[in-house]
Protein backbone atom coordinates (compact mmCIF):
# COMPACT_ATOMS: atom_id res chain seq x y z
CA UNK A 1 0.00 0.00 0.00
CA UNK A 2 2.97 2.34 0.41
CA UNK A 3 2.77 3.51 -3.21
CA UNK A 4 -0.93 4.30 -3.08
CA UNK A 5 -1.98 7.92 -2.67
CA UNK A 6 -4.42 8.72 0.11
CA UNK A 7 -6.44 11.87 -0.42
CA UNK A 8 -7.61 13.43 2.84
CA UNK A 9 -10.66 15.64 2.47
CA UNK A 10 -11.62 17.93 5.34
CA UNK A 11 -14.73 20.08 5.35
CA UNK A 12 -14.00 23.13 7.50
CA UNK A 13 -16.84 25.33 8.71
CA UNK A 14 -14.51 27.71 10.50
CA UNK A 15 -16.91 28.06 13.43
CA UNK A 16 -14.55 26.67 16.06
CA UNK A 17 -10.82 26.22 16.39
CA UNK A 18 -10.59 22.53 15.46
CA UNK A 19 -8.87 22.55 12.07
CA UNK A 20 -5.36 23.30 13.32
CA UNK A 21 -5.27 20.21 15.56
CA UNK A 22 -6.69 18.11 12.73
CA UNK A 23 -4.05 19.30 10.25
CA UNK A 24 -1.24 18.87 12.77
CA UNK A 25 -2.24 15.24 13.26
CA UNK A 26 -2.27 14.68 9.48
CA UNK A 27 1.09 16.36 9.07
CA UNK A 28 2.50 13.96 11.66
CA UNK A 29 1.27 10.78 9.93
CA UNK A 30 3.80 8.00 9.27
CA UNK A 31 2.26 7.39 5.84
CA UNK A 32 4.03 9.61 3.26
CA UNK A 33 1.91 9.34 0.08
CA UNK A 34 -0.95 11.67 0.81
CA UNK A 35 -2.59 14.86 -0.36
CA UNK A 36 -4.60 17.14 1.88
CA UNK A 37 -7.66 18.93 0.56
CA UNK A 38 -9.56 21.43 2.70
CA UNK A 39 -12.97 22.58 1.56
CA UNK A 40 -13.23 25.98 3.20
CA UNK A 41 -16.91 26.41 3.98
CA UNK A 42 -16.37 29.36 6.32
CA UNK A 43 -17.14 32.05 3.70
CA UNK A 44 -14.29 34.04 5.29
CA UNK A 45 -11.27 35.22 3.29
CA UNK A 46 -9.13 35.56 6.42
CA UNK A 47 -9.78 31.96 7.46
CA UNK A 48 -8.32 30.54 4.26
CA UNK A 49 -5.36 32.90 4.14
CA UNK A 50 -4.30 31.94 7.66
CA UNK A 51 -4.19 28.24 6.89
CA UNK A 52 -2.47 28.72 3.52
CA UNK A 53 0.41 30.39 5.31
CA UNK A 54 0.67 27.92 8.17
CA UNK A 55 0.09 24.77 6.08
CA UNK A 56 1.45 25.39 2.57
CA UNK A 57 1.11 21.69 1.70
CA UNK A 58 -2.70 21.75 1.75
CA UNK A 59 -4.92 22.35 -1.26
CA UNK A 60 -7.52 24.84 -0.13
CA UNK A 61 -10.80 25.22 -2.00
CA UNK A 62 -12.85 28.17 -0.76
CA UNK A 63 -16.61 27.98 -1.22
CA UNK A 64 -18.54 30.89 -2.65
CA UNK A 65 -21.69 29.64 -0.95
CA UNK A 66 -22.44 27.67 2.19
CA UNK A 67 -22.24 24.10 0.88
CA UNK A 68 -23.84 21.17 2.63
CA UNK A 69 -21.52 18.49 3.98
CA UNK A 70 -22.38 16.16 1.10
CA UNK A 71 -21.78 18.86 -1.53
CA UNK A 72 -18.45 19.79 0.04
CA UNK A 73 -17.25 16.17 0.11
CA UNK A 74 -18.24 15.70 -3.52
CA UNK A 75 -16.26 18.79 -4.43
CA UNK A 76 -13.21 17.38 -2.66
CA UNK A 77 -13.48 13.92 -4.21
CA UNK A 78 -13.81 15.40 -7.69
CA UNK A 79 -10.64 17.42 -7.13
CA UNK A 80 -8.51 14.69 -5.55
CA UNK A 81 -6.28 12.08 -7.17
CA UNK A 82 -6.05 9.44 -4.45
CA UNK A 83 -6.57 5.70 -4.77
CA UNK A 84 -8.05 5.88 -1.28
CA UNK A 85 -10.05 8.76 0.16
CA UNK A 86 -10.23 9.70 3.83
CA UNK A 87 -13.20 11.95 4.58
CA UNK A 88 -12.69 13.82 7.86
CA UNK A 89 -14.65 16.16 10.02
CA UNK A 90 -12.45 19.05 11.10
CA UNK A 91 -13.04 18.10 14.76
CA UNK A 92 -11.03 14.87 14.36
CA UNK A 93 -7.44 14.16 15.42
CA UNK A 94 -5.62 11.08 14.08
CA UNK A 95 -3.07 8.97 15.93
CA UNK A 96 0.29 8.95 14.17
CA UNK A 97 -0.16 5.53 12.55
CA UNK A 98 -3.86 5.86 11.71
CA UNK A 99 -3.61 5.99 7.92
CA UNK A 100 -0.84 3.42 7.60
CA UNK A 101 -2.55 0.82 9.79
CA UNK A 102 -6.11 1.36 8.58
CA UNK A 103 -5.00 1.00 4.95
CA UNK A 104 -3.92 -2.58 5.70
CA UNK A 105 -7.59 -3.56 5.85
CA UNK A 106 -7.83 -3.23 2.08
CA UNK A 107 -5.19 -5.95 1.60
CA UNK A 108 -7.42 -8.50 3.34
CA UNK A 109 -10.06 -8.67 0.60
CA UNK A 110 -10.35 -6.85 -2.72
CA UNK A 111 -14.05 -6.25 -2.01
CA UNK A 112 -13.35 -4.25 1.14
CA UNK A 113 -14.34 -0.75 0.12
CA UNK A 114 -14.26 1.09 3.46
CA UNK A 115 -12.28 0.79 6.66
CA UNK A 116 -12.04 2.34 10.11
CA UNK A 117 -9.87 2.20 13.18
CA UNK A 118 -11.25 2.68 16.67
CA UNK A 119 -12.79 6.13 17.08
CA UNK A 120 -12.68 7.56 20.59
CA UNK A 121 -14.04 10.82 21.96
CA UNK A 122 -11.59 13.59 22.71
CA UNK A 123 -11.32 12.40 26.33
CA UNK A 124 -9.43 9.34 25.05
CA UNK A 125 -11.54 6.83 27.00
CA UNK A 126 -15.09 7.01 25.60
CA UNK A 127 -15.91 5.11 22.42
CA UNK A 128 -17.38 7.17 19.62
CA UNK A 129 -17.53 4.40 17.02
CA UNK A 130 -16.18 0.90 16.48
CA UNK A 131 -17.94 0.64 13.14
CA UNK A 132 -21.36 1.41 11.73
CA UNK A 133 -24.24 -1.08 11.73
CA UNK A 134 -27.79 -1.08 10.38
CA UNK A 135 -30.26 -1.77 13.17
CA UNK A 136 -33.81 -3.12 13.26
CA UNK A 137 -35.22 0.43 13.35
CA UNK A 138 -33.45 1.01 10.00
CA UNK A 139 -31.22 3.68 11.41
CA UNK A 140 -27.47 3.68 11.90
CA UNK A 141 -25.89 2.46 15.12
CA UNK A 142 -22.32 3.36 16.05
CA UNK A 143 -20.94 0.28 17.78
CA UNK A 144 -19.86 1.06 21.33
CA UNK A 145 -21.28 4.58 21.13
CA UNK A 146 -20.80 6.37 24.46
CA UNK A 147 -19.34 3.35 26.28
CA UNK A 148 -16.09 3.46 28.23
CA UNK A 149 -13.29 1.77 26.31
CA UNK A 150 -12.21 -1.25 28.37
CA UNK A 151 -10.91 -3.30 25.45
CA UNK A 152 -14.27 -4.76 24.42
CA UNK A 153 -13.72 -3.86 20.74
CA UNK A 154 -10.21 -5.20 20.17
CA UNK A 155 -11.13 -7.84 17.60
CA UNK A 156 -10.79 -6.86 13.92
CA UNK A 157 -13.49 -7.92 11.52
CA UNK A 158 -16.09 -7.06 8.93
CA UNK A 159 -18.56 -4.24 9.61
CA UNK A 160 -21.51 -2.80 7.73
CA UNK A 161 -19.97 0.65 7.32
CA UNK A 162 -17.81 3.39 8.78
CA UNK A 163 -18.74 6.56 10.62
CA UNK A 164 -18.82 9.66 8.45
CA UNK A 165 -16.54 11.58 10.80
CA UNK A 166 -13.53 9.39 9.91
CA UNK A 167 -14.35 7.45 6.74
CA UNK A 168 -11.63 5.79 4.65
CA UNK A 169 -12.94 4.62 1.28
CA UNK A 170 -11.53 2.78 -1.70
CA UNK A 171 -11.99 5.09 -4.65
CA UNK A 172 -13.00 2.21 -6.92
CA UNK A 173 -16.00 1.58 -4.67
CA UNK A 174 -17.05 5.22 -4.65
CA UNK A 175 -16.87 5.38 -8.43
CA UNK A 176 -18.98 2.24 -8.75
CA UNK A 177 -21.79 3.36 -6.45
CA UNK A 178 -22.10 7.02 -7.43
CA UNK A 179 -25.40 8.26 -8.85
CA UNK A 180 -25.94 11.22 -11.18
CA UNK A 181 -22.21 11.90 -10.92
CA UNK A 182 -22.49 12.27 -7.12
CA UNK A 183 -20.67 10.19 -4.55
CA UNK A 184 -22.60 11.60 -1.59
CA UNK A 185 -26.27 12.35 -2.22
CA UNK A 186 -26.76 16.12 -2.11
CA UNK A 187 -30.43 15.61 -1.18
CA UNK A 188 -29.22 14.44 2.23
CA UNK A 189 -27.21 17.60 2.97
CA UNK A 190 -26.22 16.48 6.49
CA UNK A 191 -26.67 13.19 8.39
CA UNK A 192 -27.19 9.60 7.19
CA UNK A 193 -24.77 10.16 4.31
CA UNK A 194 -22.43 7.55 5.80
CA UNK A 195 -25.23 4.97 6.15
CA UNK A 196 -26.35 5.68 2.58
CA UNK A 197 -22.83 5.07 1.24
CA UNK A 198 -22.48 1.87 3.29
CA UNK A 199 -25.90 0.55 2.27
CA UNK A 200 -25.36 1.31 -1.41
CA UNK A 201 -21.98 -0.39 -1.22
CA UNK A 202 -23.36 -3.44 0.59
CA UNK A 203 -26.02 -3.86 -2.09
CA UNK A 204 -23.21 -3.95 -4.68
CA UNK A 205 -21.20 -6.57 -2.81
CA UNK A 206 -18.69 -4.28 -1.10
CA UNK A 207 -17.65 -4.73 2.54
CA UNK A 208 -16.42 -2.68 5.46
CA UNK A 209 -13.62 -3.64 7.86
CA UNK A 210 -12.68 -2.59 11.37
CA UNK A 211 -9.04 -2.30 12.49
CA UNK A 212 -8.88 -1.71 16.28
CA UNK A 213 -5.09 -1.35 16.47
CA UNK A 214 -5.13 2.37 15.68
CA UNK A 215 -7.19 5.27 17.02
CA UNK A 216 -8.72 8.57 15.95
CA UNK A 217 -10.25 11.09 18.34
CA UNK A 218 -13.53 12.85 17.56
CA UNK A 219 -15.37 15.70 19.25
CA UNK A 220 -18.90 14.35 18.74
CA UNK A 221 -21.08 17.18 17.47
CA UNK A 222 -18.22 19.66 17.57
CA UNK A 223 -19.26 21.47 14.40
CA UNK A 224 -22.98 20.73 14.39
CA UNK A 225 -24.21 21.28 17.94
CA UNK A 226 -24.28 23.98 20.52
CA UNK A 227 -21.48 23.77 23.09
CA UNK A 228 -23.69 22.19 25.74
CA UNK A 229 -24.46 19.30 23.39
CA UNK A 230 -20.87 18.34 22.51
CA UNK A 231 -20.13 14.65 23.14
CA UNK A 232 -23.65 14.12 24.50
CA UNK A 233 -26.08 11.36 23.54
CA UNK A 234 -29.39 12.01 21.77
CA UNK A 235 -28.17 14.39 19.10
CA UNK A 236 -31.65 15.64 18.23
CA UNK A 237 -31.85 17.51 21.54
CA UNK A 238 -28.97 19.80 20.56
CA UNK A 239 -29.53 20.40 16.84
CA UNK A 240 -31.03 23.51 15.34
CA UNK A 241 -34.28 23.11 13.44
CA UNK A 242 -32.66 22.88 10.00
CA UNK A 243 -30.29 20.08 11.01
CA UNK A 244 -33.06 18.23 12.85
CA UNK A 245 -35.10 18.45 9.66
CA UNK A 246 -32.26 16.77 7.75
CA UNK A 247 -31.80 14.12 10.43
CA UNK A 248 -35.50 13.23 10.32
CA UNK A 249 -36.08 13.27 6.56
CA UNK A 250 -32.89 11.45 5.63
CA UNK A 251 -33.89 8.29 7.45
CA UNK A 252 -36.81 8.00 5.05
CA UNK A 253 -34.66 8.78 2.03
CA UNK A 254 -32.04 6.18 2.91
CA UNK A 255 -34.72 3.50 3.36
CA UNK A 256 -36.42 4.38 0.07
CA UNK A 257 -33.14 4.23 -1.84
CA UNK A 258 -31.66 1.08 -0.39
CA UNK A 259 -34.09 -1.22 1.41
CA UNK A 260 -35.56 -4.30 -0.28
CA UNK A 261 -39.32 -4.68 -0.20
CA UNK A 262 -39.08 -7.91 1.79
CA UNK A 263 -36.81 -6.40 4.44
CA UNK A 264 -39.01 -3.33 4.62
CA UNK A 265 -42.06 -5.46 5.39
CA UNK A 266 -40.13 -7.55 7.93
CA UNK A 267 -38.92 -4.42 9.74
CA UNK A 268 -42.11 -2.37 9.35
CA UNK A 269 -43.29 -2.88 12.97
CA UNK A 270 -39.94 -1.60 14.26
CA UNK A 271 -39.94 1.29 11.78
CA UNK A 272 -43.42 2.36 12.92
CA UNK A 273 -42.47 2.04 16.59
CA UNK A 274 -39.39 4.21 16.03
CA UNK A 275 -41.53 6.76 14.18
CA UNK A 276 -44.02 6.87 17.04
CA UNK A 277 -41.30 7.93 19.49
CA UNK A 278 -39.54 10.18 16.97
CA UNK A 279 -42.63 12.15 16.01
CA UNK A 280 -43.86 12.15 19.58
CA UNK A 281 -40.64 13.90 20.59
CA UNK A 282 -41.06 16.40 17.74
CA UNK A 283 -44.70 17.08 18.65
CA UNK A 284 -43.93 17.84 22.30
CA UNK A 285 -40.47 19.41 22.12
CA UNK A 286 -39.92 20.64 18.54
CA UNK A 287 -43.40 21.44 17.16
CA UNK A 288 -42.01 24.03 14.76
CA UNK A 289 -40.47 21.19 12.77
CA UNK A 290 -43.93 19.98 11.75
CA UNK A 291 -44.53 23.29 9.99
CA UNK A 292 -41.16 22.96 8.25
CA UNK A 293 -42.13 19.52 6.92
CA UNK A 294 -45.41 20.97 5.66
CA UNK A 295 -43.69 23.88 3.91
CA UNK A 296 -40.57 22.25 2.47
CA UNK A 297 -40.55 19.83 -0.43
CA UNK A 298 -39.11 16.43 0.55
CA UNK A 299 -37.19 14.84 -2.36
CA UNK A 300 -39.12 11.57 -2.21
CA UNK A 301 -39.52 11.31 -5.99
CA UNK A 302 -35.79 11.86 -6.38
CA UNK A 303 -35.09 9.05 -3.89
CA UNK A 304 -37.32 6.62 -5.79
CA UNK A 305 -35.64 7.59 -9.08
CA UNK A 306 -32.23 6.94 -7.56
CA UNK A 307 -33.48 3.63 -6.22
CA UNK A 308 -34.35 2.59 -9.78
CA UNK A 309 -30.94 3.71 -11.03
CA UNK A 310 -29.20 1.73 -8.30
CA UNK A 311 -31.27 -1.36 -9.01
CA UNK A 312 -30.59 -1.16 -12.76
CA UNK A 313 -26.95 -0.15 -12.40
Amino acid sequence: MSNKIVSIIIVAAGTKDYLKSCLDSIRGQDYPDKEIIVIDNSLSRNFGQEFRQSYPEIKLYPSQENLSYCQALNKGIEACKGDFILCLNDDVVLSRDYIEKTLKAFDIDEKIGMASGKILRSDGKTIDSAGLSLNIWRTATEKGYGATDIGQFEKPGFIFGVTGAVALYRRQMLEEIKIDGEYFDRDFRFFYEDLDIAWRAENRGWKGYYIPGTVAYHVRGGTARKDKGINKKYARRYLNQELLFDLTKNRYLVIIKNETLLNFLLHLPFILLYDTFSWGYILFFKPGLIKRFAEKQIPVASAFRKRRLLKNG
